[in-house]
């Protein structure tokens, strides 16, 4: 699998003492590396966690391609409805294997657009709407719990819709993912006769994105499935090896904890040079954020910690941020995300306009510009004492991607590890849902709604 990484730029030797890791460092870590190798196995083995599973899913596969095939030719929008790891995923595959939004071309029948609702927003759902027909519109509605409020109040909207135009057809026109045995949406399926497809109760949603939850919008656009398991299967067997070099996942988990903790890098940028890379930026930064942000650790004693991620594109963000990452705050580490080859490098005319600095451009190709420029970029932050690291995909394709996604989930379990906490549970997001549910007068949660209005009085007499 044509992945690289290169963490020279994080070492001592590169950026100095201060802020890069010194080899003494690096291998007295290979111990806690294998350990938390060790940690996730066991993990996998007891059937607390599963995502490791899903490349080998077949079965699975072959049903979301069964069903794909079926339906197809019949809808120019899939639209989806979910939000976080529900939404994230399939926008980060749609972007990197059919092309950035907004100009991935012309969608029809044979080359449908993906549409995601994974907001609340009433001017933002109404514009999609408006921006459909429902006659030519597939829609899946995702949600693990079943029972999300943001996903739940969008398909209500989304459902009438569809029955205005079609009555009792609009059935046929819905595919639900979600578990199989709990949930509120699981009774409205078989109640009103949808197609679903179900998620394994041990594989979180930001874990999920090679689950029915990214690949059922997936193949509906037309996506090859098989080979973006295939893809991340290879990467799989990679990551259960105790070889740090072969073990790319493990190395990297290694070498970020290191400079986070002993270097006190408490953010981390991962900082793609491509457009089709852009969306899994975003992945990333919930399944960072979601999975390594914790209270306690697995002892039970508080620890807030805590990488903050954020996604920076290059080109672009060299002219928006990287003032900041040259002379700001030395407490970062960056991950550059760069491509070796690209379906067309974007061959540059050799004008002649005597102008020097359109002249030496001329018969080179956009593709080298930006390799350049990232490579020029972690010159500089190396030069100013900016530890840095590089991913290098050989190209993207969907076993490349399927291959870095499991990469980037194995090192974000490995890294779980190695800070003893827990990376896949979330408390600190449930108090909000909790007080949401009180909000809007669910049934059952009225002891929330009252915590809330004790908290808006306090707030009131704090005014």
């Amino acid at each position: 699998m044509g992945i690289q990484f290169d963490a020279t730029n994080l070492s001592a030797a590169m950026v100095g003492g201060d802020h890069g890791i010194t080899k003494s460092e690096l291998k007295r870590g290979e111990a806690v590396a294998r350990q938390a190798l060790a940690g996730v196995r066991a993990l996998v083995d007891s059937g607390e966690i599963g995502f490791p599973h899903l490349p080998f899913q077949q079965k699975t596969v072959a049903a979301i391609r069964k069903y794909a095939a079926e339906v197809k030719g019949s809808y120019d929008t899939v639209c989806l409805i979910g939000i976080g790891g529900s939404a994230l995923g399939a926008w980060a595959l749609d972007c990197a294997l059919r092309g950035p939004h907004p100009v991935q071309g012309t969608f029809s029948t044979a080359f449908p657009r993906l549409v995601i609702l994974d907001n609340v927003d009433p001017s933002f759902v109404a514009s999609a709407l408006a921006s459909m027909q429902p006659k030519k519109t597939l829609v899946v509605v995702a949600a693990k719990s079943g029972a999300t409020a943001e996903t739940g109040s969008v398909f209500l909207i989304v459902k009438q819709w569809l029955e205005a135009a079609l009555g009792k057809k609009a059935a046929s026109r819905i595919v639900a993912v979600t578990s199989e045995n709990r949930g509120d949406l699981i009774v409205l399926a078989k109640k009103e006769g949808y197609r679903t497809f179900f998620l394994d109760e041990n594989v979180g949603g930001r874990f999920s994105v090679l689950s029915p939850i990214g690949l059922v919008p997936a193949a509906l656009v037309g996506m090859d499935i098989a080979k973006l398991t295939k893809g991340a299967a290879e990467m799989t067997a990679l990551c259960w090896k105790d070889d740090l070099e072969t073990n790319v996942a493990l190395r990297a988990a290694l070498q970020h904890f290191l400079v986070w903790t002993l270097r006190g890098k408490t953010i981390q940028v991962a900082f793609p040079y491509s457009n089709r890379l852009w969306g899994m930026a975003f992945w990333f930064r919930q399944l960072w954020a979601e999975s390594l942000g914790k209270k306690t650790n697995r002892a039970g004693e508080v620890v807030f910690t805590g990488q903050t991620p954020i996604a920076a594109l290059g080109t672009t963000d060299q002219h928006s941020q990287v003032q900041l990452y040259m002379e700001g705050p030395n407490d970062k580490v960056y991950t550059f995300w760069g491509v070796e080859k690209f379906g067309d490098s974007g061959k540059i005319p050799k004008a002649k306009t005597g102008l020097d600095a359109f002249d030496y451009l001329g018969g080179q190709t956009l593709a080298k510009l930006l390799n350049a420029e990232r490579k020029a970029t972690t010159a500089a932050l190396t030069a100013t004492g900016r530890p840095n690291a590089t991913f290098v995909l050989e190209r993207v394709d969907a076993a490349h991607v399927g291959a870095f996604l499991q990469l980037m989930m194995f090192e974000t379990a490995f890294l779980g590890e190695m800070l003893n906490i827990n990376a896949f549970n979330q408390e600190g997001v449930e108090l909000g849902k909790k007080y949401t549910f009180g909000l809007m007068g669910r049934k059952g949660w009225e002891a929330l709604a009252a915590e809330y209005a004790a908290y808006e009085e306090k707030q009131n007499k704090s005014r």
